[in-house]
């Protein structure tokens, strides 16, 4: 006897005429829920450029459940576009809320008792969030984002996105621009819908959806303007159906550590955000996985870069689609035995056997597609990477002793080793202030802090300074350190996420105007150079820094929240 769907305790039996008088109020009837109720679960708004444009798939896929055999029902939940709360106070609220994200949908999805899931999303902690709900339920669920967007023109006849536009406003201030030429490029740097066109931490977060198993082929890549990602949402749709009727897998059985491994390969060869790490974690977590840095690190030296995308190089996502996307990046991990196929996906099938059967929608992928500099393939040959290690590393030292996370593919190969002295800050503004006062050199550590998941609280991004160094032509020569995060759009040696953070007394919490800090990429160390005994005074005198005081849910998330490494998950 097949298991009772989920939805039955409220579609089945006498009692549940008055749950039934209500569906009938939506338009449904008998018909309608002796199939799957499928949640879709659409973030449309119109704030965010990634997900303006929303309400096109959520129809599609709402007719994909449909023509499936599922009946879909929709709702919304919350959404925060990172690049418009960047480098003010509303940043506070970017990582907070991925929590309020996988929340809401916990919640809906319970209360009503749906059978599956169809998530639909772009931005940054939007996508994390809902991959967290779908493990937290285990509900058969399927992800599929808004694409990205098409880079702008910078008005010269160049390819232009939205880090230019952070890192044209430091050259703005360091008089290397006018602001006519500031007002050409804000004016076309962003030319319509889609999540930001670089490796930013959204189109990372989707391409390592893909690579996870929890997104059909082509989730990543596909473009938010055209008719292939309305394609793929209908398909979402049926995939999701299909899953619901046949029970699974479900994402507990996709989100294991075999499909972690994966994500966290493809994100060594695509160079993706450090962003992802903080979101894997929390996302493994909920799915009952063990994640720790030693994981990334091991996967760091393991898989070598293949791709030089913006903000590190050139190319955009529309150009990694031409190649073939992420099933090719995939194809060419899984031939030198540094992708697992065997590990299970939304499709009901394992990764390899989407890779043999599953072209990008609609599209013949050129796997030689040529880089927009001009020196070689989109995707690089395992012979020829970009780097021989991954795109991120983790550092550890006595200034970071559980860890830090630098997104090393995009650090210059002059600064992957580098000390001197430490320019403290307590805050992003008075850092970003320093900036674009002048008063920072060359050869100088920027250090930030109180910047952490508790210590913001909310763990902000720091866009606007590490742009602000790039654009006033520091960013080869300038090291920024912070128990913050940064942008996937950082560039440059931009070390996030010291752990402990300075709130809960780390050793940044003891750095000095003058210490002296170094680093080395290539040999994973962050240190502070100051004798352990002077440490040790520091840390007696050491008080916890003074709070303001809050309300609302920052106050609440202050309390909660634990660390970085960890995932900064609610605990």
């Amino acid at each position: 006897m097949s298991k009772p769907r989920r939805s039955s305790v409220v579609t089945q039996g006498p009692e549940r005429a008055p749950h039934r008088s209500l569906l009938r109020a939506l338009g449904l009837d008998e018909a309608d829920w002796q199939k799957p109720l499928i949640g879709v679960v659409n973030t449309q708004n119109t704030l965010i450029p990634g997900h303006m444009h929303l309400d096109a798939l959520a129809q599609a896929a709402r007719e994909g459940v449909a023509a499936a055999g599922g009946t879909p029902v929709e709702f919304g939940t919350i959404g925060i576009c990172d690049g418009i709360a960047m480098g003010h106070p509303g940043m506070k609220y970017s990582l907070a809320s991925r929590e309020l994200v996988a929340d809401s949908i916990e919640a809906m999805a319970a209360a009503h008792a749906l059978d599956g899931l169809l998530l639909l999303a772009s931005c940054d902690k939007i996508v994390p969030g809902m991959l967290m709900a779908a493990a937290r339920l285990d509900l058969p669920a399927v992800l599929v984002g808004g694409g990205p967007m098409m880079c702008g023109d910078d008005g010269a006849g160049g390819a232009i996105d939205l880090s230019d536009m952070f890192e044209a406003v430091g050259a703005w201030a360091s008089g290397k621009i006018d602001a006519a030429r500031l007002a050409e490029m804000e004016c076309g740097a962003c030319p319509g819908a889609g999540s930001c066109a670089g490796m930013f931490t959204a189109n990372s977060m989707n391409c390592l959806t893909e690579a996870l198993g929890m997104a059909l082929p082509g989730n990543g890549t596909v473009p938010a303007v055209e008719g292939r990602r309305i394609a793929l949402a209908r398909r979402s749709g049926e995939a999701v159906a299909r899953l619901a009727a046949a029970g699974g897998p479900t994402p507990r059985q996709i989100i294991t550590p075999v499909s972690v491994a994966n994500a966290l390969a493809v994100d060594m060869a695509l160079g993706c955000s450090s962003n992802t790490v903080l979101h894997l974690a929390a996302v493994a977590t909920e799915a009952g996985v063990d994640f720790d840095l030693d994981l990334v690190d091991r996967q760091s030296r393991r898989v070598p870069q293949l791709c030089l995308l913006s903000p590190a190089g050139e190319d955009r996502l529309e150009d990694l689609d031409r190649a073939g996307g992420v099933p090719q990046v995939m194809r060419v991990l899984l031939a030198a035995g540094l992708f697992d196929g065997t590990a299970l996906t939304v499709t009901g099938e394992t990764a390899a056997t989407n890779l043999d059967e599953t072209a990008i929608i609609g599209r013949r992928p050129q796997a030689e597609a040529r880089s927009r500099a001009g020196d070689g393939p989109v995707i690089r040959p395992l012979d020829a990477p970009v780097r021989a290690e991954g795109g991120l590393a983790v550092l550890r030292g006595s200034l970071a002793p559980r860890g830090a996370l630098v997104k090393a593919g995009a650090v210059p190969v002059a600064m992957r080793r580098f000390a001197g002295p430490a320019r403290v800050y307590e805050s992003e503004e008075q850092a970003s202030a320093a900036i674009l006062g002048g008063e920072i050199r060359a050869g100088d550590v920027v250090v930030i802090r109180g910047e952490g998941p508790a210590g913001g609280p909310g763990m902000r991004e720091m866009l606007a300074p590490t742009a602000a160094l790039v654009g006033a032509g520091l960013g080869d020569q300038v090291a920024l350190v912070t128990d913050g995060r940064f942008s996937g759009a950082t560039r440059g040696p931009c070390i996030g996420h010291v752990c402990p953070e300075s709130a809960h007394g780390g050793p940044i919490a003891l750095v000095r105007e003058g210490d002296r800090i170094s680093f080395d990429v290539t040999a994973r160390r962050l240190d502070l150079e100051v004798a352990p005994a002077e440490l040790e005074r520091r840390r007696a005198d050491w008080l916890p820094p003074e709070q303001p005081p809050r309300q609302g849910y920052l106050a609440r998330y202050q309390r909660l929240v634990g660390p970085a490494d960890k995932g900064a998950v609610l605990l």
